[in-house]
């Protein structure tokens, strides 16, 4: 049997579910720029691309030389196909313009261009993660678009992706009908399919968290974890292993492939923050590939997807995995 290469995926969505082609055109235009971030990535010091700019992002975290090029590399990828009316990143304090010489299209494109970029000098997985909606109704191709032009809530999402950089680059997506991963076949270029119906199981008895927190957290989070680590003598009745990578997109590749609840809580440093994980470039998009496979994503009061953002940068707490955990946690929240 052939195989099925994204760009023949993406054209039988057309054919099947409707899939507008300037949607398949978009996805293939990111997925090309994923491909040029990885063999950045792959390169490491080879390439000169490690260690620090010496810049923070606007959210105050250092940045990488690779966080500045990967996001360089998405705008200029897509800022010229016709596709997108505007582009929103974390790397970017506002929205960023299509160029006037340029048409505009139907979508904006949200994205974290490099997510996990702490690890990228000691080797560990990265990705880059991106969001796909429409944009509203009113905008027209002269218009610059603000930033509420963005603030949909993640139900809103058309498509949502990741790319992941480890020992092989694997592209994970979703249309809105379940999620499909495709790896990157370095000789041909071309990411080809190869997990077809990606399913979340609905217990687990793994769980990715930032134990160093602990006396940070809120009390819903120190019962729920202590009951995770009372294993099998404990109310929960069996033995539970913890795995922490520091970087989303591998604690969630990893959730995706076996179950697992991955956790980043709200805590007592940072009082006025509802957490540290973006709700745009990180949650809303990893919620909607989770809640495709299955799963369920709530910031332990809510469905994440539900979230009306007030702002492009604002943060959330995450809950997200199989879905069994996920509403054993968020109950614990809601009974506080």
């Amino acid at each position: 049997m052939s195989r099925v290469t994204l760009s023949r995926y993406l054209i039988e969505q057309t054919r099947s579910h409707n899939t507008p082609a300037d949607l398949r055109f978009l996805i293939e235009v990111v997925a090309r720029a994923c491909k040029e971030i990885s063999h950045a990535v792959s390169k490491g010091a080879l390439g000169g691309v490690l260690g620090s700019m010496g810049t923070e992002n606007v959210q105050g975290e250092v940045q990488k030389k690779l966080d500045v090029m990967s996001n360089d590399i998405l705008l200029e990828a897509n800022e010229w196909g016709g596709h997108l009316a505007a582009m929103a990143s974390e790397e970017m304090e506002q929205a960023y313009q299509i160029p006037g010489q340029y048409p505009k299209g139907a979508y904006l494109l949200v994205f974290d261009p490099l997510d996990g970029s702490s690890n990228i000098d000691v080797n560990v997985s990265v990705g880059t993660i991106f969001s796909v909606l429409r944009c509203p109704n009113g905008c027209d191709s002269s218009c610059d678009l603000g930033e509420e032009a963005f603030l949909q809530p993640g139900t809103q999402q058309v498509a949502a992706g990741y790319a992941i950089y480890g020992p092989q680059t694997m592209l994970m997506l979703t249309l809105g009908n379940g999620v499909k991963g495709f790896t990157l076949d370095r000789e041909l270029g071309s990411f080809v399919l190869t997990h077809d119906n990606i399913r979340v199981p609905e217990s687990t008895a793994e769980f990715a968290i930032n134990m160093s927190n602990q006396r940070h957290w809120e009390a819903p989070v120190k019962r729920y974890v202590d009951e995770l680590l009372a294993g099998k003598e404990g109310p929960l009745g069996k033995n539970y292993n913890m795995r922490w990578i520091a970087s989303m997109v591998a604690d969630v590749h990893r959730i995706l492939t076996r179950g697992g609840i991955f956790m980043y809580p709200r805590d007592a440093r940072e009082p006025g923050k509802p957490g540290k994980l973006r709700l745009m470039y990180e949650a809303n998009p990893m919620s909607m590939i989770i809640e495709q496979a299955g799963g369920a994503s709530t910031n332990g009061l809510q469905r994440i997807l539900d979230i009306q953002p007030e702002s492009l940068h604002q943060r959330v707490a995450v809950f997200l995995g199989s879905k069994e955990e996920v509403e054993r946690v968020t109950g614990y929240h809601q009974q506080a």
